[in-house]
C-alpha cells in the first residue's frame, strides 16, 4: 500500500465524518460523526509514521495511546448523552441547547 493510498482513505474518512457531524441533528449520530474524524486523523498520522520511520515504535504507541483516548470520549459522551436521555428525553442537538444558563 503506497502513501497515496493510505492518505486518501484518511481523507475520506474524514470527509464522511465531517458530513455526519454537520448534518446530523442526532446526539449519537454528530458523535460518531466525530469518531470518523478522529479515525481519520489516526489513519493518516500512522500511514504518515509508517512511511516517515518505518523501524520505529514511536508510531504505533501514538496510535494506541489516540485510540484509547478515543475510546474514553467516545464512553463518556454515551454516558453524558444516556443521562440526558433518562433525566429529560434529550436526545437531539437543540434540545440539549437549551440547557444553558
Amino acid at each position: 500500500m503506497s502513501l497515496e493510498v493510505v492518505m486518501l482513505l484518511a481523507a475520506a474518512l474524514l470527509c464522511a465524518g465531517l458530513f455526519g457531524a454537520l448534518t446530523q441533528q442526532s446526539i449519537v449520530m454528530l458523535m460518531m460523526g466525530l469518531e470518523l474524524m478522529l479515525g481519520g486523523v489516526i489513519v493518516a498520522a500512522a500511514g504518515a509514521w509508517h512511511y516517515i520511520a518505518p523501524g520505529s515504535a514511536d508510531g504505533q504507541v501514538i496510535v494506541i495511546v489516540a485510540v484509547t483516548a478515543m475510546a474514553l470520549e467516545m464512553a463518556m459522551g454515551f454516558a453524558i448523552v444516556t443521562a440526558l436521555f433518562r433525566k429529560r428525553e434529550i436526545d437531539m442537538t437543540d434540545m440539549a441547547a437549551e440547557l444553558k444558563g
